[in-house]
């Protein structure tokens, strides 16, 4: 959501003849996250988030859209993509895929209370619900391939204490990966500035560009260890608690589930400490770029370590 791609006026005026949303009135980028271009985008006919793919290609872009637009049909609050004149879901703009999405209502919460959980974990169980009848398939790209090849990029910047828990959390996650768990589209990044909130009730879940098949409790894992933490990592309970049971009573957890638990909690700090340090020490080039601390997740992974036996559950 950093731009990296700028586009100007002109450009994006052009480029929007090719749908019926009106004409330009204002644009403006949006100066979050590290993977895509994003701009809000105001025009005669509405409002709208414009999306450049700096990574996604054509061949993936089909997935990720037909999900979103998917899962909005099936009465999720996720964004709908527009379609242009041919009826495609993207098309080319300024030498990158892009796509013009509605743009959500609400505010992100990023001090999140127990209520806020429970409308966040009901949310993501209708999320893989709806998913199941999705027939795209894409295997998550962040997953245990992609780790590998993160940390032998990463792993000179690293000092030998940071080296060694890397490596030895990656060897435990190899020996213990479970194949038998329930799995299905995941949103994969479900974070606190990824939910949109209309007081106390969701308004939108964005940002769907890393989801694919995997694990449905590993999504669990990542959002909990983002809503549900103290800032020094450790989990709030009763915001843990309030999550798991909303989750649970749309999609009651299946028993190889509770087992693997506390591994997949471990699974999902990897994945962000991981992606984190690559960001951090591997950044791309960008007009406005946010890169988040490693640190944060390192801790994160150190403490679901620590205290594996003690995880919270409903």
């Amino acid at each position: 959501m950093s731009v990296f791609t700028p586009v100007m006026p002109e450009q994006l005026s052009a480029w929007l003849k090719q749908y019926r949303v009106g004409t330009l009135v204002q644009m403006q980028g949006i100066a979050a996250g590290i993977e895509n271009t994003n701009y809000l985008v105001t025009t005669t006919g509405g409002n709208f988030v414009l999306t450049l793919f700096e990574k996604l290609t054509p061949l993936e872009l089909p997935f990720y859209l037909g999900l979103i637009a998917h899962l909005a049909q099936h009465g999720i609050p996720s964004p709908a993509p527009a379609t242009d004149l041919t009826g495609r879901l993207f098309s080319e703009l300024n030498g990158k895929p892009a796509a013009l999405m509605s743009r959500l209502r609400g505010e992100a919460v990023m001090v999140p209370t127990p209520a806020h959980c429970g409308e966040v974990g009901g949310t993501l169980a209708d999320i893989h619900l709806a998913g199941q009848s999705y027939p795209g398939r894409l295997d998550n790209p962040r997953g245990p391939r992609w780790w590998r090849e993160a940390a032998h990029k990463i792993s000179p910047f690293l000092d030998a204490g940071r080296a060694a828990l890397l490596h030895s959390e990656l060897e435990f996650q190899a020996l213990n990966r479970r194949e038998d768990l329930p799995r299905g589209p995941i949103h994969a990044d479900l974070f606190r500035d990824n939910v949109l909130f209309e007081g106390n009730r969701i308004g939108g879940v964005i940002d769907f560009y890393f989801a694919g098949i995997d694990s449905l409790l590993f999504d669990v894992a990542v959002t909990l260890n983002d809503w549900c933490v103290h800032p020094n990592g450790g989990i709030d309970a009763p915001r843990a608690h309030a999550l798991l049971a909303a989750y649970h009573a749309r999609r009651p957890f299946a028993a190889a589930e509770r087992d693997t638990w506390p591994v997949l909690l471990r699974a999902a700090a990897l994945r962000f400490w991981l992606s984190r340090l690559h960001d951090f020490y591997l950044p791309r080039p960008g007009e406005l770029v946010h890169a988040h601390d490693p640190e944060h997740f390192r801790r994160i992974l150190e403490l679901r370590i620590a205290h594996a036996g003690d995880a919270p559950w409903i």
